[in-house]
């Protein structure tokens, strides 16, 4: 492959567009878009839907059902979504990609973490900016790139962004797999990892919450008729926590207990919740086999437990569908001069989601930058133009047929053992 005078001019457009790459992103992430936040999540739907409007079909919504969820007090509750947003341009030409990504982020309505500022080693500090505003303006200037291209009829693409990836993507799932069966490959937009790495092996993930109900009694009067359902919880959560280290990279992270009651009273609810990782399909149904069987020994005298959850995402090998696709981002950064490197993540997103219906994809095309789901989220400015460019790039040889995206999604279907 090499660089044609027709790619150039596109990526040069994209030079001159990294300002307002990087200001879009810090506009977004002045809207709190906390994933429960459903107000600030529409004044982001809105403003992506405007911004996304430049592309040469008009978005569309995507209405997604309430999820359940489990509260603190042991009820089942629905939590409401906004829509998911859809931009599909050319579903007629040869090669198809799907894009993905989110408009949801960690950080709560009440969260003082709520602007970008500039750190005094240049990079941006600010909600979302890494994970995934920034990836989300990446992909939006690619696009707009890509469509001056002389051979961009070539090549139809399909974008989702949803409003869920930050709480398992239990809405947008369903949406995600009819995207991905009908691409050829897919590109999804979360950062790179901390050193510009791509994330190659992905585990898979579940979440998972238990109920506890034991029997109420004054602490002092009657103690002895109590079932305490928070130590039950305890009990339970001990138990979950032995089966780390029983099977190689599989974890269980017990994350919170909620439940109590005034000081004179045995509790008589608890909510144990945790979240599980695990590297193939077999730990997966191993996992859930363990959780049951901990969870079905509280049993009689008026302490029971209810399992509610599930897993959510599939693990991601890398097979060879991946690393033909992965080999190809590789020469296309050569070209840019970029050393694109990857390597194995603990952490999940919707690339899972993709791969579990068949469709190869790289999910860190995002900006470079660090310290996500914490406040201290950093980018580095100089990464929008460059990772913008080795989207467009990737997106003008997939459209010259440099990049074979057929034979790279006929790999994918000759391994089904790996869906």
């Amino acid at each position: 492959m090499r660089i044609d005078d027709e790619d150039r001019a596109v990526l040069g457009s994209l030079a001159a567009d990294g300002p307002r790459m990087i200001d879009r992103a810090v506009a977004w992430c002045a809207i709190n878009s906390g994933s429960r936040h459903i107000a600030g999540l529409e004044r982001q739907r809105q403003v992506l839907v405007e911004a996304f409007s430049a592309l040469p079909a008009a978005p569309a919504e995507v209405p997604l059902s309430a999820s359940p969820e489990i509260a603190a007090d042991g009820r089942q509750v629905e939590q409401a979504h906004p829509p998911a947003i859809a931009v599909v341009v050319r579903p007629e030409a040869p090669v198809q990609v799907v894009l993905t990504g989110h408009y949801d982020t960690v950080y709560p309505e009440t969260s003082t973490f709520q602007t970008v500022s500039t750190r005094p080693d240049g990079a941006l500090h600010g909600p979302g900016i890494a994970d995934m505003k920034g990836g989300l303006s990446v992909m939006l200037g690619a696009l707009e790139a890509f469509e001056r291209h002389p051979k961009a009829g070539n090549l139809g693409y399909r974008v989702l962004i949803s409003p869920d990836e930050e709480i398992g993507s239990i809405a947008s799932a369903p949406v995600l797999a009819d995207f991905a069966r009908l691409g050829h490959v897919g590109l999804t937009y979360e950062p790179a990892l901390a050193d510009g790495a791509l994330a190659s092996v992905r585990k898979g993930s579940g979440n998972f919450h238990v109920v506890v109900h034991g029997r109420a009694a004054h602490a002092g009067r009657d103690f002895a008729s109590g079932r305490n359902a928070v130590m039950e919880a305890a009990r339970l959560a001990q138990a979950l926590h032995a089966l780390n280290g029983q099977r190689e990279g599989v974890t269980l992270n017990v994350a919170k207990i909620d439940g109590g009651s005034p000081l004179n009273m045995v509790p008589d609810v608890a909510v144990l919740r945790f979240n599980v990782r695990f590297p193939s399909a077999a730990d997966a149904a191993w996992l859930e086999g363990e959780i049951a069987a901990i969870v079905a020994t509280t049993t009689g005298d008026e302490l029971h437990a209810h399992l509610h959850g599930r897993i959510t995402r599939g693990a991601k090998p890398f097979n060879a569908a991946q690393q033909r696709l992965f080999g190809a981002v590789k020469e296309i950064g050569a070209l840019l001069g970029q050393d694109i490197a990857w390597k194995p993540s603990g952490g999940v997103c919707e690339g899972n989601n993709l791969f579990a219906s068949g469709l190869p994809n790289i999910d860190s095309l995002g900006v470079r930058g660090g310290d996500i789901h914490s406040e201290g989220e950093h980018a580095w400015p100089a990464s929008f133009v460059e990772r913008a460019q080795l989207s467009a790039l990737t997106l003008m040889k997939l459209a010259s047929g440099d990049i074979d995206a057929h034979a790279i999604r006929a790999a994918m279907a000759a391994m089904p053992e790996t869906l």
